[in-house]
């Protein structure tokens, strides 16, 4: 069993008696990273959430292969197995929301619902993948030079400058963000850029078209980049829907968690108002017969 290639660091919350929610952080979070859209959402919902390979705690045991989005996603379908988890709602940022796809579009038996935040079907092209391959390398040597707490700081800094992240520098608790990022080891962040990176990833836009599960993409109003993305994507599927976030760049949960966690739960929800509706008519029905 290939989850046996990794020690995955997780917290799985709630009294079990609600649905459950799985949340795949971004690049350089944690487990952490969605706390303050949990707060928001746990009267409604149960929650796994998990350090990713080359994040926070969890351990990959094998070669850097194990960092890929394949055998990554692989290892979290052996976990639900493991916590006995059939059947969840799925969440996931940028790097997790590609991830978070994957796992859509090849264990769509496992998923009742997906939202994918700042999210893409990775590169179309083994040109451009091959492009990205070259960047990522050399984004990757700039990390693992950050030897000192200090450098690996300039580094964020520099990181958050990329206009996808709109005005997230202006955000009160930026700061917080950052000390929070400063957590993680430069040197596994460099093999997850590596190999779960879009440039590595497979391209998932012909797989896309083929998609039956009903799925939430939420961007940033100042997120330009993703905005076209995703609106591609909403073209090629039937069952997705787009939503334009305002206030916020390419990190929603963070920079508008309000707008970020009543999205979730009126789409979550619609799901769930239909399993309850089934459920009562069962019983109805249950009920006509013993009366009969």
């Amino acid at each position: 069993m290939i989850l046996e290639k990794y020690h995955f660091h997780y917290f799985l919350i709630g009294k079990f008696n609600k649905p459950l929610i799985l949340f795949l952080h971004g690049f350089m979070g944690n487990i952490d990273e969605f706390d303050e859209a949990i707060q928001l959402l746990s009267d409604d919902f149960d929650y796994l959430t998990l350090d990713l390979p080359g994040h926070g705690k969890t351990q990959v045991l094998g070669e850097e292969e194990y960092y890929t989005i394949v055998n990554t996603a692989h290892a979290l379908i052996n976990l639900l197995d493991e916590l006995k988890i059939p059947k969840c709602f799925l969440v996931g940022y940028s790097m997790g929301g590609r991830l978070a796809l994957y796992l859509t579009l090849y264990f769509p038996e496992r998923f009742h619902k997906v939202v994918l935040e700042s999210a893409s079907p990775g590169l179309p092209t083994q040109a451009e993948r091959l492009e990205r391959i070259k960047l990522d390398t050399q984004i990757g040597r700039k990390l693992t030079r950050s030897f000192e707490k200090k450098d690996f700081a300039v580094f964020l800094s520099n990181w958050y400058n990329h206009t996808i992240f709109g005005y997230i520098k202006n955000h009160p608790e930026y700061n917080r963000m950052l000390e929070s990022r400063l957590l993680n080891n430069p040197k596994e962040l460099d093999k997850s850029l590596r190999f779960m990176g879009t440039g590595f990833q497979p391209s998932l836009w012909e797989k896309l078209q083929d998609n039956k599960i009903s799925m939430l993409l939420l961007v940033g109003e100042y997120d330009e980049k993703f905005i076209c993305i995703n609106t591609e994507m909403a073209k090629l599927c039937e069952f997705v829907q787009l939503k334009i976030i305002s206030n916020a760049g390419h990190n929603i949960h963070f920079e508008n968690p309000l707008a970020f966690v009543e999205n979730i739960k009126y789409f979550f929800r619609s799901k769930l108002k239909i399993k309850i509706t089934l459920l009562l008519l069962f019983l109805y029905c249950l009920a006509g017969r013993s009366w009969g």
